[in-house]
């Protein structure tokens, strides 16, 4: 398995998990998102793929995409009241259903933390759905703790999960 930057020619690849873990969010939340859908149009990942603030990593076998990673560099400047820094985020993870447990999600985000580290940053952040009590489980298990909580009171009926 070979861990890298994604390229435009990946873009195919990347749909279909695109719609696999937009799939596994419109299950837990269909309040929030459509399914069938994807995250980016192919034009956005174009975008996001010739931007060196967004990388995104493949986990290529064969020529054959297992798993991706979207992420985006932060910086926190100007801020009276917040500490100067550089932050990794973790945008979107997926692993295609065939290869998981294969460590494909884990050799993926080591290849960004070690990215992290060489471009200066002090955190990797990421945020989980409540209810994907598997990723959770595995960003844990990766050594990630909780940062803090966003919380939500659903207004009227149609609000209502």
């Amino acid at each position: 398995m070979e861990i890298r930057r994604a390229e435009t020619g990946d873009i195919p690849g990347i749909d279909s998990l695109l719609f696999a873990v937009l799939a596994i969010h419109a299950k837990i939340r269909p309040d929030i998102f459509v399914p069938g859908t994807k995250k980016y149009t192919d034009g956005q990942l174009s975008a996001i793929l010739s931007d060196d603030r967004t990388p995104v990593f493949v986990a290529e076998e064969d020529g054959r995409l297992l798993g991706h990673l979207f992420c985006q560099m932060r910086e926190i400047r100007g801020n009276a009241n917040l500490v100067a820094r550089r932050e990794f985020f973790l945008d979107d993870l997926c692993v295609d259903e065939a290869a998981r447990g294969r460590g494909v999600g884990r050799a993926l985000c080591e290849y960004a933390k070690e990215y992290a580290r060489r471009c200066g940053c002090v955190f990797v952040t990421l945020n989980v759905w409540e209810g994907n009590d598997g990723a959770r489980r595995f960003y844990e298990a990766m050594g990630f703790g909780v940062r803090e909580t966003q919380m939500e009171l659903p207004l009227g009926e149609d609000a209502a999960r």
